[in-house]
């Protein structure tokens, strides 16, 4: 493909910028009945310059694996022809529906109006979802700003879930034969799973559906202890309807914030009911390149000292946001100081510091947390912050950035999650500017109070608040649950107006000369990068083939996220089969079944090139 021009300065499409009004009476089915026919007719006869005259000169076009075997945001009319005249010709689309019943006129502000509709489509190799949103335009047309494509299922490979379950009877067979399975006794498993959290048991299922046998290996005692043996405060700040997990949702009496300990059992139950094969008290020493006809010569160690190698093409690397290694400021002097220091992965109690001062360092999630529960048993506790914060509180944040997509009466979740995905991240982050300066309206009394105390606060990048602080470190933000009213009141005390110069033996001496007493320093200073883990594992000369994890490529997707780990690298085929997975409950749950669907392209020999 051609090398990427200049990006495009972005804007919204207002009712401005367009020159269009839209009538309070009209007829949206019909004007999205209209222009989908014109627009399925020009994509059946693969005219790439047909389908961009249906679109606004500054359309987006983001493709989920469906028309480029990758993930692609393409901006502009110049752009999106050159993507439909490489990739028309290749797929073959055919078999279009219009969902008339989930067409609709969307006014997300007064000056903001879409037309939204969803489809359906099949390419040569599978079924595929659509997703567009029509503006109105000077001339009284309404054309496509927004076309997203998104692969669903491989044709001839459905999920053996409904109709294709099991459906025989097992007469007094279903422990053994559960034992062999869970043992790799009769069949060797075609996929290794780092990692048992909730990334790593959704691959699992999502390729037990499609018949490919995927042993997770967790290095803890049981599923589940990635949360359980985390502080006991920890509790999820996303709602239940974001974060159910596939085949297996959350029961209707679940708490719309779930406590870490509850997830940490619904994981164990998850994967057992499901009839994961995971592997618990083991590691993986190592994952080589393979001898024996497979990719990968993956050694594991078992709880009782025992080695087995296993022969796979693929390697699911789940381990999370972060790597083992901590990130832990250098501070000078330590060795002089006469309490305990550690860092919040340590932590486990804050009745574990009864009656001692407790320094936290760190002004994010993790020290608010800290903060709340000592502060909550009588601790005196004090938050150091050394950087300024994004701060959103709960009770208005979530119904503003999640809006009625993930609601107690919303749709469907996987409808949910593809009208998600549909908005490229370059206009997400141009609505989110508008709904941080509202959300910051409503947190007004508790963004002012924090401020009068001295703690520093930001509205994120460029205004645009937690979204790419998620995308771009998976950090700098707090989900206010109560803690910023605590720094109000000065039950968790803060110093915001020094750095750390070094330890004293009874506390910290900052820059400015001030000090702080302490029994006890908590470090909430975060991880290192998950690539760190990944090369861990990997030989030194595959390093450098291993692209960035996380944060976000010049088209707003995601790097490395649910696909090969070698990414768009000149020495990517050298890891090949590597694939990473990660993200909150609700990104797991999406992204899951695409890492899925392309393992088993490629284990059945269809999967295409990347485009």
């Amino acid at each position: 493909m051609a090398a990427a021009t200049q990006a495009p300065v972005t804007l919204l499409p207002t009712l401005q910028k367009l020159r269009g009004t839209v009538d309070p009476d009209i007829d949206a089915q019909a004007v999205a009945k209209a222009w989908f026919a014109t627009f399925v007719g020009a994509v059946s006869a693969k005219d790439a310059t047909a389908v961009v005259d249906l679109l606004v000169e500054d359309a987006f076009w983001r493709d989920t694996l469906a028309l480029t075997w990758d993930y692609h945001t393409y901006e502009g009319r110049d752009r999106v022809k050159e993507f439909l005249a490489d990739q028309l010709p290749k797929f073959s689309l055919s078999a279009f529906k219009l969902h008339e019943d989930l067409v609709g006129l969307q006014t997300p502000f007064e000056d903001l109006a879409w037309i939204q509709g969803y489809f359906t489509f099949d390419t040569t190799v599978g079924h595929a979802s659509g997703i567009f949103r029509l503006v109105p335009t000077a001339n009284g047309s309404w054309k496509g700003h927004t076309v997203y494509t998104n692969l669903e299922d491989l044709k001839g490979f459905p999920e053996k879930i409904g109709p294709l379950r099991n459906q025989e009877a097992n007469h007094g067979k279903w422990a053994e034969e559960r034992r062999e399975e869970q043992e790799c006794l009769e069949e060797e498993p075609g996929v290794i799973i780092v990692g048992g959290g909730q990334s790593g048991l959704e691959a699992a299922v999502r390729l037990k559906v499609l018949g490919i046998k995927a042993l997770v290996i967790e290095r803890n005692e049981r599923v589940g202890d990635n949360w359980r043996k985390r502080y006991a405060a920890l509790c999820l700040h996303d709602p239940v309807w974001y974060d159910h997990m596939p085949y297996l949702p959350f029961p209707p009496t679940w708490p719309v914030y779930t406590p870490a300990l509850k997830l940490a059992d619904w994981l164990e139950f998850y994967a057992q009911s499901l009839e994961l094969d995971v592997w618990t008290s083991t590691r993986v020493v190592s994952v080589e390149p393979g001898t024996k006809g497979k990719k990968w010569t993956v050694k594991v160690v078992r709880r009782d000292g025992r080695e087995r190698l296993f022969e796979v093409n693929h390697v699911v690397f789940a381990l999370g946001f972060s790597s083992d290694t901590i990130r832990m400021p250098n501070v000078p002097g330590q060795d002089e100081f006469k309490g305990q220091v550690l860092h919040s992965s340590k932590h486990k109690l804050a009745s574990d510091y009864l009656h001692k001062k407790v320094i936290v360092v760190g002004a994010c999630t993790s020290a608010h947390d800290i903060c709340s529960d000592c502060a909550d048993h009588g601790v005196d506790v004090t938050m150091v912050q050394r950087s300024s914060t994004y701060v959103m509180s709960t009770k208005n944040g979530i119904p503003m950035l999640l809006g009625a997509l993930y609601a107690e009466n919303g749709p469907p979740t996987d409808l949910a999650d593809r009208i998600n995905s549909s908005f490229p991240n370059a206009i997400v982050k141009l609505i989110h500017q508008r709904v941080t300066k509202v959300l910051a309206e409503a947190d007004k009394d508790i963004l002012d109070g924090l401020r009068k105390v001295g703690f520093k606060v930001n509205m994120g990048e460029d205004g645009s608040g937690l979204l790419q602080l998620v995308w771009k470190k998976a950090g700098g933000y707090y989900f206010d649950v109560g803690a910023s009213q605590k720094i109000i009141d000065g039950k968790i005390k803060l110093k915001a107006d020094g750095h750390i110069a070094r330890f004293t033996p009874t506390g910290l001496l900052f820059e400015d000369g001030s000090t702080l007493d302490a029994d006890v320093v908590i470090f909430a200073t975060g991880y290192e990068n998950a690539r760190e883990a990944y090369l861990q594992l990997l030989p030194a000369d595959l390093h450098s083939t291993v692209q960035p994890v996380w944060g976000i490529n010049e088209e707003g997707e995601l790097n490395s996220v649910s696909r090969e780990i070698g990414g768009r690298g000149p020495d990517a085929c050298k890891v090949a089969g590597l694939w990473s997975l990660m993200g909150n409950l609700a990104m797991c749950r999406f992204f899951s079944k695409h890492v899925a669907l392309q393992i088993k392209a490629y284990e059945e020999g269809i999967f295409g090139e990347r485009y």
